[in-house]
């Protein structure tokens, strides 16, 4: 039976409300599912391959069920997922990396796995009100196309989601969304939004693209063998505002305020760029980050000769040494840090900055600054005991 309307906002949600959240384990899916479990009290399906080893999120009023899904195996998807005929609100927030990204597979491997899910629920979610699809801001680029070396040669943009999609590449999110719009057009009680954030801020040992993680091995590692604390990357990126940062709390919170909103869901379905909207740079914000590991900030902390990558290479048995004398969760340094992304992230050729102006004037009012988020999910891997 489909849900009463009601006009309480999520802070007030009826525990009626049912959420299937699809890649729970990763940075915004953990954070989606303490929060609709914990605070809004909804009951909630996490959905992934393998059960995140950590604890925090877990609820123990039975809200909260994990289901092991095989998402690339049509059989798997309809057996475990199409008995989930209570579900009111599905969040996809997880994604198919095997292939590059840009690639024609990539595109054909995420379609894959929504398609599934899509085939297993809509026939038996009765209730479903609505699908809220994350993406990115990388929307907006292509990553094959013809790119500048110089930033300050770009013609800098600041996207808004009206700007039009990128005509060179294969982009997956917009495959994703193509989908969305599909399956959902011409069923008048099934709403969609999209939430595109930048890079993301959280807690998780599932991800692969964890700059949290990066950032803190790294400052533990200089703390543990008293390395001074390095930037590397280019000079434009250390010095000039080059992307947003998107904290898991906020992206999560924007999730649930575009899927319970009525006024937005009467709209059929559209996008939202889930970003802290404040802009900043890397040096501004480096020190504070170095004195948050305990470190010795050195006066000069830029090099663009730094790597990532090359200086973390034989660090993975210091690592494991940390673990064991501090007593923290066994991981691998792999599990946690992807020095390539961080190598790139700070060397990153083009600037990605949207602007937060549609949400706002609709009444989505969460923000951090960059460095609140960066300090907070230190504070939070610690208290999770994956980093000293």
């Amino acid at each position: 039976m489909a849900l009463k309307k009601s006009k309480q906002d999520h802070k007030g949600a009826s525990k009626k409300k049912v959420a299937a959240i699809f890649g729970v384990t990763g940075l915004v899916g953990r954070e989606l599912a303490t929060r609709l479990s914990s605070k809004y009290s909804w009951k909630v399906y996490g959905i992934a391959r393998k059960e995140e080893q950590l604890n925090s999120y877990r609820n123990t009023s039975n809200n909260y069920h994990f289901i092991s899904c095989d998402l690339l195996c049509p059989f798997d998807t309809e057996k475990k997922l199409s008995c989930l005929e209570d579900v009111t609100h599905i969040f996809w927030v997880t994604w198919a990396n095997q292939f590059q990204l840009d690639s024609p597979e990539c595109c054909e491997q995420n379609k894959e796995m929504l398609s599934n899910a899509l085939d297993a629920m809509l026939p038996k979610a009765k209730s479903l009100k609505h699908v809220s699809l994350q993406t990115g801001m990388k929307h907006y680029v292509s990553l094959r196309g013809p790119i500048s070396n110089n930033l300050r040669d770009v013609d800098i943009a600041v996207y808004d989601e009206d700007c039009p999609r990128a005509s060179v590449g294969n982009n997956f999110y917009y495959v994703l969304e193509d989908l969305i719009q599909e399956r959902l057009s011409g069923n008048n009680k099934v709403a969609w939004s999209v939430q595109r954030p930048g890079l993301i801020t959280g807690c998780s040992n599932r991800t692969l693209y964890n700059f949290m993680g990066c950032l803190s091995i790294y400052g533990s590692i200089c703390k543990h063998l008293n390395l001074p604390f390095v930037f590397g990357g280019s000079k434009e990126c250390w010095e000039e505002a080059v992307i947003d940062v998107s904290d898991a709390r906020l992206v999560a919170e924007q999730h649930i305020w575009a899927s319970t909103d009525e006024q937005l869901s009467s709209n059929g379905g559209q996008p939202f760029n889930a970003i802290n909207g404040v802009c900043f740079t890397w040096k501004e914000i480096w020190p504070a980050i170095g004195k948050k590991f305990g470190l010795e900030v050195p006066e000069n902390m830029f090099s663009d000769e730094f790597m990532y990558s090359k200086a973390m290479a034989d660090k993975g048995g210091v690592w494991r040494e940390i673990v064991e004398k501090k007593g923290l969760v066994e991981t691998e340094m792999e599990e946690l840090a992807n020095w390539p992304f961080l190598d790139i992230l700070f060397r990153c050729p083009m600037k990605l900055l949207g602007t937060r102006a549609k949400a706002d004037r609709l009444g989505f009012r969460k923000r951090y600054s960059a460095s609140e988020s960066i300090l907070f999910w230190i504070d939070n891997m610690r208290d999770e005991k994956l980093i000293p």
